[in-house]
């Protein structure tokens, strides 16, 4: 006899599923048996944001070839009223929601990373602060009553970087820890019910954009690995998807509320791997190589690049605290107070 799947009879809505972390997000919960509504801006004959070719639709039907139930419908969730209208058709259609993810971006057109704080143009930021982080609030102001009112759900938003550092440009790093910030507020709100909130972020995504970019498909992928070693660590898209849909089948998924979770870091204890039955590990290789860096001064540009980026990222982790100190003295920066400098050591 088949075994049921985890997640038959549920509903997910997966906000931002063009693309990328979003679409296989949706790929992976309609393989796991949920009903996945697809939305967001592109639909088929009328693509918006980003120039990628991609639509729901194309992911809605990827779903339904593989044997499982989609919905695609095209939506702004920038525009309130139109996410209002979305909750109430999954409410009369479908009678309950158990999975939201917000995977909403499409922002990349609206982020000059060569400039800093001082010298970016103010006049894209509230389409940008609207884009990435309003119309998360919006779609779970308006998705989470149907959570609520059962009591039973799990809110995912998705982030980038799992560490407590700067991500590189300062709209950038804003929106990705506000998000990571909405889900630990939204968890504390939810804590007398059964509705659990977390965020959740892949690794190097091998998305759409990237593939094109290192001029390589999913079959050949490996061939971009000599213009780029680290991408020997890069992941498909549906491993973060396993990880969501993992944590939706999880009966004790409120023990991991308001928290950051790595996907990788979710594989060994769920038992699931990337599609090619591996499970990347992406920041021990940016964690070794920077070291290699460090430890053959001077630096290159390149090198002080890579290094300083890493830094960024790592220098708050008390696991990292020699790693950071390795990498501060390469870089000049040993004098650093404790607010940018590595932890100080445990007592």
């Amino acid at each position: 006899m088949p075994t049921e799947l985890p997640l038959a009879g549920q509903v997910a809505l997966v906000a931002g599923a063009t693309r990328g972390a979003g679409r296989g997000i949706a790929r992976a919960l309609g393989e796991a048996g949920a009903l996945v509504y697809c939305t967001g801006r592109s639909a088929a004959g009328n693509a918006k944001g980003m120039t990628r070719p991609e639509t729901i639709d194309e992911t809605a039907a990827l779903i339904e070839q593989a044997g499982g139930k989609a919905v695609a419908i095209q939506i702004d969730h920038t525009h309130e009223e139109e996410v209002a209208k979305l909750a109430t058709r999954i409410r009369d259609e479908s009678g309950r929601l158990d999975v939201l993810v917000n995977s909403i971006w499409g922002a990349d057109p609206m982020i000059d990373w060569s400039r800093r704080f001082w010298e970016v143009n103010l006049a894209d930021v509230r389409p940008y602060l609207d884009q990435t982080l309003i119309s998360h609030l919006i779609t779970c102001r308006h998705a989470a009553p149907l959570m609520v009112e059962a009591n039973r759900g799990l809110i995912v938003e998705i982030i980038d970087g799992h560490f407590a550092g700067y991500r590189g440009h300062v709209l950038y790093d804003l929106v990705k820890s506000s998000l990571a910030r909405l889900a630990y507020a939204m968890a504390m709100e939810l804590a007398q019910t059964g509705v659990t909130a977390l965020s959740l972020s892949p690794g190097f995504l091998r998305s759409e954009a990237v593939l094109e970019y290192f001029g390589v498909g999913e079959d050949n992928w490996r061939d971009a690995i000599a213009k780029d070693p680290y991408f020997a660590e890069s992941e498909t898209p549906l491993l973060v998807g396993r990880a969501v849909a993992a944590l939706a089948a999880d009966t004790k998924v409120r023990a991991k509320a308001g928290q950051i979770h790595f996907a990788s870091d979710l594989a060994p204890e769920y038992g699931f791997t990337d599609v090619d039955g591996r499970v990347p590990d992406f920041p021990h290789l940016f964690d070794s190589k920077t070291r290699e860096i460090a430890s053959k001064p001077p630096l290159d540009d390149a090198g002080r690049f890579l290094v300083w980026a890493r830094y960024c990222q790592i220098h708050k982790d008390p696991a990292r605290r020699e790693l950071a100190m390795q990498l501060a003295t390469a870089l000049g920066l040993e004098g650093l107070g404790p607010g940018l400098g590595p932890p100080k050591a445990s007592t």
